[in-house]
């Protein structure tokens, strides 16, 4: 399931309209002759699998100056997501944070400067491996590595204020002269690998328990959350997870949460706003649903689906039930409703005319409430490991998001305009985040 578009992209550092008025600025000046960058390149990385979250753990890197001329000075900078850090930190690098952005998980970087020429033709390597430390929230991890002769961009001013390391220099040494399958190994200016740490992950559902009379309008909450230990990352611009919500017998659908697409009348399949689940991290699904009969105690099921959870070995918390007092006696629908009550856990009703007011009612639904909202946690590597968990069913189908005042999904609305491999999530967090608060 995808990850439910935008209606509109924020851009980083501004406006759409500022960029764009910066582009056309540009368009109207003459091109410079660009001085041609030294052509460098970065050994590809193995995958480095098995880490115990808390351990370190080291990984070598290698450099290649392909061109002709020899580089007096480079840049060496290393990135890593959110379970992972420097363990050991160089006086010649500086490390800071970039936060989450677009479709962009956040990133803890060292920027080194390396003071020292590359020859032309001869492979590199650090004098020893780099250290890097998995969390106890790592899990599905990445690590980056680039090369370059100007200073890396940290960002548009969202980055943290940058912390000199105190160790030794970082510092390079001749490996001799490179061969052709060197230079078949290090392609690009930058490589990237995935960081697999063995870990778990509680994902846990919570439902509702409401109680009202017909007519009234009732606002079941339900909620996802991730109990950890472990930070989820999913599939770049995918759900980490879907979440299967059936409405209670009785009643009918007034507004669904815009995550959620519907699959029938009674049956809607929720997705994330990220494609990252932090720890303590989730979702909350608001659904307004009117009471149309009296049909007394009345059900609606919760469930995961889409991806198989492996790290998931706690399976007493993947159900939950929206659960409805509608009372019994004749059908009264066409008089004014009381106000709804509120649950526990699924959060307050709204006002359905008048009348009197329902009761309240206890917590329902099983696992704990957790979760921030509507802000998931991250947009690196899939995969996963392994672990003792129930199969999970699989679900299909794009996730639309719905409007504000229709139950009808909108199928990938402005998907065709995002650029850089679909980076839809910025505006719908930016819509969660303001209805959270």
């Amino acid at each position: 399931m995808r990850i439910p578009p935008s209606r509109s992209r924020t851009l980083r550092g501004g406006t759409a309209a500022a960029a764009a008025a910066a582009l056309v600025a540009l368009g109207a000046v003459p091109a410079l002759a660009a001085e041609a960058e030294p052509d460098l390149g970065v050994g590809t990385i193995a995958p480095i699998k098995g880490v115990q979250a808390g351990s370190a753990f080291s990984t070598p890197l290698t450099f290649l100056n392909k061109g002709t001329e020899e580089v007096p000075a480079v840049w060496v900078t290393y990135a890593v997501s959110p379970g992972l850090k420097a363990e050991e930190t160089y006086k010649n690098c500086s490390y800071y944070t970039i936060p989450s952005y677009d479709e962009m998980p956040e990133s803890n970087v060292a920027a080194c400067r390396v003071e020292q020429p590359l020859k032309p033709g001869v492979l590199y390597g650090t004098a020893k491996p780099v250290s890097l430390k998995a969390l106890d929230s790592a899990f599905r991890d990445n690590l980056r590595v680039g090369i370059g002769v100007n200073e890396p961009d940290t960002g548009d001013g969202g980055s943290s204020d940058p912390v000199q390391g105190t160790g030794d220099p970082l510092t390079l040494v001749e490996k001799g002269p490179a061969d052709d399958a060197d230079r078949k190994n290090h392609p690009e200016s930058a490589a990237s690998a995935d960081v697999t740490a063995a870990n778990t992950a509680d994902f846990a559902l919570t439902g509702a328990e409401l109680k009202g009379e017909v007519g009234d309008k009732v606002t079941a909450t339900v909620k996802f959350a991730n109990k950890g230990p472990a930070r989820v990352q999913g599939a770049l611009d995918e759900s980490v997870t879907t979440v299967d919500i059936r409405i209670p017998k009785g009643t009918s659908v007034v507004k669904p949460h815009d995550f959620c697409e519907v699959i029938s009348k009674t049956h809607y399949r929720c997705g994330t706003s990220q494609s990252w689940v932090d720890v303590n991290g989730g979702e909350s699904y608001p659904f307004v649903l009117r009471i149309d009969k009296a049909v007394g105690r009345t059900t609606g099921e919760i469930s995961f689906s889409g991806q198989e959870r492996p790290f998931d070995r706690n399976a007493a918390n993947d159900t939950a039930q929206i659960v409805i007092d509608t009372g019994k006696g004749s059908d009264t629908s066409g008089s004014s409703g009381s106000t709804g009550g509120t649950g526990g856990t699924g959060g307050s009703s709204s006002t359905g005319g008048s009348g009197s007011t329902g009761s309240t009612s206890t917590t329902g639904g099983t696992g704990t409430t957790g979760g921030t909202g509507t802000t998931g946690g991250s947009a690196d590597t899939g995969g996963s490991t392994t672990g003792g968990a129930t199969p999970q069913t699989t679900g299909g189908g794009n996730l639309a998001a719905t409007g504000s005042d229709s139950t009808a999904p909108l199928a990938g609305m402005a998907a065709a305009a995002v650029a850089a491999g679909g980076g839809i999530i910025w505006a719908v967090r930016r819509r969660s985040a303001a209805r959270a608060n």
